[in-house]
């Protein structure tokens, strides 16, 4: 036995070696590049990690409906728990979420407006909600592979290589003319995103936060490579993590799935039952309210 466990530390700390000369290996062969050479590095990883997510099937998506389940932390790193939802995401800037199976909780962004529905009805979102949706819009990962490179004025930084989640990889930076920053590590190999950073400063503290996503698990579907894992993190916290468990390409949902009709219509669904539920409760409520004071009243006498 201990043998045997000598026999594994060693194996253990061969591994931690190669793994460090590896990255090692990656920092020293990083190329001083002048900008032009640079950006042609840039570009191409980005073309070749276009290809290996499906190539003109991945630019041709129009839209996508997941199901899966979703695991929240808390401030302290701890799971929360997880939800199960459906969600319908239409280009360029159409979102809707629901919850299952109940689908009696549902959030829906379009464009600059959103709408949302709990047990309270239906209700705008706050501005705040729909700003950082449009800012998602425009550091996700999707939107710059497939269109947000070739737009004028923007810089494409290749950053070198190294090791990201054990695997060798390649860095470039996405840098857009409003100076968001992001930062897209792809496989060596199979030149699949693995990480992607987005670097922010607060405009009173100047203080940095980067926000971090891991992509793994693909699986292709209709010809497009896709992770059926994402876990964000922000400034090394976990926020959250999503565990997809089937999604389906270019159906076409109707635009008016992404209004607030569509809520009110769900709300006449499903509104009655929480009415007929608080009016339960308060006819409940009163008759203990009643008993009690009859029985107060028989104890006096």
């Amino acid at each position: 036995m201990r043998v045997a466990k000598l026999h594994v530390l060693a194996a253990l700390a061969i591994a931690v070696i190669a793994l460090c000369a590896t990255r090692a290996q990656a920092q020293d062969q990083t190329e001083v590049l002048m900008p032009e050479q640079s950006t042609a590095r840039a570009k191409q990883l980005i073309r070749d990690g276009v290809e290996a997510l499906g190539g003109q099937a991945y630019l041709n998506v129009t839209d996508v409906t997941c199901t899966g389940r979703l695991g929240q932390f808390g401030h302290n790193g701890d799971l929360t728990g997880y939800e199960k939802f459906i969600d319908y995401s239409k280009l360029p800037d159409k979102d809707r979420n629901e919850n299952l199976p109940k689908r009696n909780i549902i959030e829906v962004l379009n464009g600059e407006k959103g709408w949302s529905l709990d047990r309270g009805g239906v209700a705008d979102v706050a501005e705040d909600t729909v700003s950082q949706f449009q800012e998602d819009l425009k550091v996700d990962i999707d939107n710059i592979l497939r269109s947000r490179w070739k737009e004028p004025n923007v810089i494409l930084r290749y950053l070198g290589p190294d090791v990201v989640d054990l695997k060798e990889a390649e860095w470039i930076e996405f840098v857009d003319p409003d100076n968001r920053s992001v930062r897209i590590a792809f496989g060596k190999f199979n030149k699949l995103p693995i990480r992607k950073t987005v670097a922010t400063r607060d405009s009173g503290t100047r203080l940095r936060t980067d926000v971090t996503e891991y992509y793994s698990n693909y699986h292709t579907i209709s010809g497009v490579v896709t992770p059926f894992q994402i876990t964000r993190e922000r400034n090394g916290r976990k926020v959250y993590q999503v565990f997809f468990d089937e999604c389906r390409y270019n159906t076409n949902p109707p635009d008016s799935l992404f209004s607030k009709e569509s809520l009110d219509q769900r709300w006449q669904q499903v509104g009655k039952s929480y009415i007929k539920k608080q009016e339960k409760q308060k006819a409940k409520d009163e008759k203990d309210a009643q008993n009690n004071g009859s029985s107060s009243d028989s104890d006096k006498n």
